[in-house]
C-alpha cells in the first residue's frame, strides 16, 4: 500500500446529520441525567432532595418525604433506561415527569428559577421525543 493510499480519507461513510448528533446527544443526556439524579434521591450527594417536594405533594404520597424522594429516584431510573431501550416512549415519559417536577416547583415559593430550568429540560424532552420517531429503531 502506498503512503498516500494509507492516508486516504474515506468518502463512502455517510456523513451524520444535525438531527442525528442531536439525537444522539439528547438520548444520552436523557439516559444518564435521570438515572444519575435518581441513584442521588438514595445518598443526597448533590442535594438535599427533600428540599424540592411541596408539603401538598409529600402529603399526598405515604412515608416521610425521605422515603418519597426515593420513590421519586426509582422512577427517574426506570425513565432513564427507557429513554435508552425505547427512546420514542421514554421521552415522552420524562417530558411528562418534568411536567410534574414543574407543576411541584411552580408551588413551592423560591424554586422558580430551578421550575424555568425545568422547562428547558421539557422542551429538550420533547425535542427528543421528535427526532426519536425519525431515528429510533424501537
Amino acid at each position: 500500500m502506498s503512503t498516500e493510499a494509507a492516508h486516504t480519507v474515506r468518502t463512502d461513510a455517510p456523513a451524520r446529520t444535525g438531527a442525528q448528533e442531536a439525537y444522539f446527544l439528547l438520548r444520552t443526556v436523557f439516559t444518564i441525567a435521570p438515572i444519575l439524579f435518581g441513584l442521588d434521591k438514595f445518598t443526597n450527594i448533590l442535594t438535599e432532595w427533600t428540599n424540592y417536594l411541596a408539603p401538598w405533594i409529600d402529603n399526598l404520597m405515604p412515608g416521610s418525604a425521605s422515603v418519597d424522594m426515593m420513590m421519586v429516584g426509582v422512577v427517574e431510573i426506570i425513565a432513564g433506561v427507557l429513554v435508552w431501550v425505547r427512546p420514542k416512549i421514554g421521552a415522552y415519559v420524562v417530558a411528562a415527569w418534568l411536567a410534574g417536577i414543574i407543576l411541584n416547583l411552580l408551588t413551592l415559593p423560591g424554586f422558580y428559577d430551578v421550575a424555568l430550568r425545568d422547562f428547558g429540560l421539557f422542551v429538550a424532552a420533547l425535542a427528543l421525543a421528535r427526532l426519536a420517531k425519525d431515528h429510533a429503531t424501537k
